[in-house]
C-alpha cells in the first residue's frame, strides 16, 4: 500500500474549512487536518492549527517511538522542551523518543507534520 494521493488544493482556504477536525484533548486550542495517510503503515502527512492563545502546558511535552519532521507554515509557536519561538520557516526532522512540547502561542499558528510510525525504535 501507499500513501493517499489527492490534485493540487489548498487545505488554507475558505472553502476548506469543513476537513479541519478538533484534536482530542485539545479541543478549542488545536485542530489537525490529515492530507495523506498510508493505513497499511501508519504513515501519515498533516497540518495542525494552534488557536490564537493555545497554551498545551498543563498536558506536559510528548514524545513518540517514531521520527517526525515539522515545517512552520504560518504564524509563531513557543516550544517550551527547548525554549524557543518558531516562526514561519522552521523545520525540525525529530529522532524517535524525543520530547517536544508543551506549546503556546499567542498569534496561531499551522504546522506541517510528516509522521513514520512504521519506523519505531
Amino acid at each position: 500500500m501507499s500513501k493517499t494521493t489527492i490534485g493540487y488544493w489548498n487545505p488554507l482556504s475558505a472553502d476548506a474549512i469543513a476537513q479541519w477536525k478538533s484534536i482530542e484533548g485539545l479541543q478549542g486550542m488545536a485542530e489537525e487536518m490529515t492530507l495523506s495517510i498510508d493505513v497499511a503503515t501508519g504513515e501519515y502527512t498533516r497540518l495542525t492549527r494552534f488557536h490564537p492563545g493555545a497554551d498545551t502546558r498543563p498536558l506536559g511535552g510528548k514524545s513518540h517511538p517514531y521520527p517526525e519532521e515539522v515545517f512552520i507554515v504560518s504564524g509563531r509557536l513557543y516550544d517550551h522542551a527547548f525554549d524557543v519561538m518558531l516562526e514561519a520557516g522552521h523545520y525540525a526532522s525529530r529522532p524517535p523518543g524525543e520530547v517536544h512540547g508543551p506549546f503556546s502561542t499567542e498569534v496561531g499558528c499551522v504546522v506541517l507534520e510528516l509522521s513514520f510510525p512504521d519506523r519505531v525504535l
